[in-house]
């Protein structure tokens, strides 16, 4: 399967492809089908910093005072 690292990062994280699909403007469909062939090495740290502000705001909003 291609792009094993950036499915494996999500998945890590419990963030969801639709969810990185949102952000980059695409449906989810088109997102989990540009995943079928190997991202260039720049989509794919767009993407990662994109899970990785997912992780960020969501911890921020589970955070208990």
């Amino acid at each position: 399967m291609k792009n094993n690292d950036i499915r494996n990062m999500a998945l890590t994280h419990g963030v969801k492809l639709w969810q990185i699909a949102e952000r980059l403007g695409i449906t989810d469909s088109y997102f989990s089908r540009m995943l079928r062939k190997e991202l260039t090495q720049e989509k794919k740290e767009k993407i990662q910093n994109i899970i990785i502000e997912i992780v960020k705001e969501r911890d921020l909003n589970t955070t208990k005072y």
